[in-house]
Parts: structure tokens; C-alpha cells; sequence
């Protein structure tokens, strides 16, 4: 029985799409989540710069004896996963994109990507998509300006949002994609309002899944699982202003904190 959390940090509640994910398959963990709300959004940040985040983020995850840390950023995850990696001992597990899947899915050979510009010029992002990139299939990209801070509000105009993401997926649509990759954890929660602009034959790739059965997966490996039935405890923490309680599940114990 290893009742130790699991560690989770984000620039904000966009991570919170993930943690819904694994609270769910694994029912006997306790988790701490961290958001990191005083400097989001890190998709305009430099590389330096979310790299001193991330590194920060940890280090509070450690302190709260964390077994495991789930970077849940996508931003974070491909500027700074490498490097946090070499410095701390503990299981590290960030969200990768979602180009493997889509280059399998596509039949049109277009694939849309919508992310950060922060991902979407990063060297994990670049060597991803080299990597699995076969020469006929043509990768669109679209950074989602605004997007982050829009949804972080969560009281956003509908009418704004939706003038937003057509400016921002038709462009796209019309290149024929067949799927559309969501770059960044924050746009699941607006999936709805992107599938009432994209047509049903784009498929968006879940990135959320494979990401928690490989956190299921690592825990198993290091025999680390909590097994244990005594009641478990989910802390959402957050820094700078309070955070949309429209994301937060009742499960949730929400609480300012410093880091």
C-alpha cells in the first residue's frame, strides 16, 4: 500500500480535465493538484521561464511527498520535461501531442493541430512531429490566442468564443483535415463548443486518455498503487485569484496557497 499522492500541475484548471480522468481509474489514489493561476497563461512565457515554473511546481509537489508528478500542460510538458526530468528522481509523466494517433486516424492526410505557440515551437513538438511524420501527410498548426485566458475566466461571452474558435478552425476545415489534435489541456473544456463549428467527419483526438492509462501503467510498474479503501482525498491548490468553481467537482477540496 503506498498512499502517497499523485502530483498534478498546471498552469491553471486546464490539467483539471486530466485529474476528472484519473480520479476515476484510480479510485484508491489521493491526489494534489496545483494551478499555477499567478502566471498563467505559460504559452507566451520563454522556454527559461516556464522551465523556473515547472521546476517551482515540483519542488512543491515534493514537499507534499508526491510519489508521481503528472506535468498536465502541454506548454510545460514540451519545454521543460526533459530538463526536470535530470534533476528529480520520482516518476515524471507529461502530456505528449497527439500526432501519433492522428497520422494512424487520417485518411485525408491533413491532420489540425491547435496548441500554444509555446508547443507548437518547442523541440518536443518539433522532434514529434518529425518523427512520425510520414512525407504525404500535411500538418496544420493554429495557435489559440486568447483561448487560455478565456476559458481560465470562466464566465466567458459564448458569442466571443465561438467568433474565435471559427477564425481559428475554419482556416483549418478547409484545408480538408479528417482530425483535430487539441494542443493544450484547457481546450477540453470547450470540446463541445469546438465540435459545434468543426464537421462530424473531424475526429478530435483524445490525448487525455493515453496519458492516464500510462500514469495507470507506471504506478503498476513501480509498485506504487494505494490499494488501500480508506478514504481518499483530492486537494485542489491555487496561487494568485481563486479559480472558476464551474470546473471544480464537489469530490474536490479547493484552497488558496503560496508556491
Amino acid at each position: 500500500m503506498d498512499d502517497r499522492p499523485i502530483g498534478i500541475f498546471d498552469s491553471g484548471i486546464g490539467g483539471i480535465s486530466i485529474l476528472n480522468n484519473l480520479k476515476d481509474i484510480l479510485p484508491n489514489e489521493n491526489f494534489i493538484y496545483l494551478a499555477d493561476n499567478k502566471n498563467c497563461p505559460y504559452g507566451s512565457k520563454t522556454k527559461k521561464e516556464i522551465l523556473l515554473l515547472s521546476d517551482k511546481n515540483c519542488k512543491k509537489l515534493i514537499e507534499f511527498k508526491c510519489k508521481i508528478i503528472v506535468v498536465a500542460c502541454n506548454t510545460a510538458t514540451t519545454n521543460s520535461i526533459q530538463e526536470l526530468r535530470e534533476i528529480i528522481s520520482i516518476p515524471i509523466i507529461g502530456i505528449e501531442p497527439g500526432i501519433k494517433p492522428a497520422i494512424k486516424y487520417t485518411k485525408t492526410k491533413n491532420i489540425g493541430v491547435l496548441a500554444t505557440e509555446n508547443t507548437l515551437n518547442s523541440k518536443l513538438f518539433f522532434k514529434t512531429t518529425n518523427d512520425n511524420k510520414i512525407h504525404d501527410i500535411k500538418i496544420y498548426e493554429q495557435i489559440g490566442y486568447e483561448l487560455v485566458n478565456l476559458i481560465e475566466e470562466g464566465s466567458f461571452s459564448k458569442n466571443k468564443l465561438h467568433q474565435l474558435l471559427k477564425s481559428y478552425l475554419n482556416p483549418m476545415i478547409n484545408k480538408n483535415i479528417d482530425c483535430l489534435v487539441l494542443g493544450c489541456t484547457h481546450y477540453h473544456f470547450i470540446k463541445t463548443r469546438i465540435k459545434e463549428i468543426i464537421p462530424d467527419k473531424i475526429k478530435i483526438i483524445d490525448t487525455i486518455t493515453p496519458v492516464s492509462k500510462h500514469i495507470h501503467n507506471t504506478l503498476k510498474l513501480k509498485k506504487i498503487l494505494n490499494r488501500s479503501k480508506n478514504k481518499r482525498y483530492i486537494k485542489v491548490f491555487f496561487n494568485g485569484e481563486k479559480l472558476s468553481e464551474k470546473y471544480i467537482q464537489k469530490e474536490y477540496i479547493l484552497d488558496s496557497l503560496e508556491f
